[in-house]
């Protein structure tokens, strides 16, 4: 009788599927990011990649969906190369828990460029000291996303506009106790980039 075909290297049973099954989620979720970033035409990240993929491997310890303060709990401590200097995940994430996230790599994507992140956190955490003020859910991902255009336009100045617009949001919300509305942080960070020299057109992320 014959026997039936294996595929060699894979023994046929629970292990072996299992491990398969990983494996085609993790692809799946490389081939995710790689379309995101694609799509939103971002600047590379600045941490190694390397080191990136292993700590999103760590994550997957984590049960998801997590608050941000769960990952600080329990992953602050690590440290991530950049190209400048290493970051613990503590000093990249807000612990707060008006943040969550539902897989580990949106927490790759969250920490995977620290000049946005640690901006992000700043206002996020201060923004969790004033009464009735919250930044998630959209208004978040706008202000990543001018963080990002930002970034890509002025790379080659170490990133001098990503402070400025950072302060210039803390301090709108120190003065009237909410942060400024999305419109409003593109058109100052468009600002700053024609008083820096760089025409905005009308057809991009910060041309309004």
């Amino acid at each position: 009788m014959t026997e039936p075909l294996r595929v060699s290297g894979m023994p046929d049973d629970k292990r072996g599927r299992e491990k398969q099954a990983r494996n085609a989620d993790r692809r799946q979720r490389k081939r995710a990011i790689a379309s995101e970033l694609e799509r939103m035409d971002e600047p590379e990240p600045e941490i190694d990649e390397g080191e990136l993929a292993l700590f999103e491997t760590a994550l997957e310890e984590l049960e998801f969906p997590v608050t941000a303060t769960e990952v600080v709990s329990e992953m602050g401590h690590q440290e991530l190369e950049g190209l400048e200097q290493a970051y613990s995940v503590a000093e990249l994430l807000p612990a707060t828990e008006a943040i969550s996230f539902n897989r580990p790599a949106e927490v790759r994507m969250r920490i995977q460029r620290p000049s946005i992140a640690t901006a992000l956190k700043r206002i996020v955490e201060e923004t969790d000291t004033i009464q009735g003020a919250s930044l998630t859910g959209s208004q978040l991902e706008t202000y990543e996303k001018t963080f990002l255009e930002l970034k890509a336009i002025d790379a080659v100045d170490d990133d001098e506009g990503i402070p400025v617009l950072r302060d210039w949001i803390l301090e709108s919300l120190r003065e009237n106790g909410e942060l400024p509305g999305s419109r409003g942080v593109r058109r100052r960070a468009a600002d700053y980039c024609r008083e820096n020299g760089y025409e905005v057109r009308n057809d991009e992320w910060l041309g309004i």
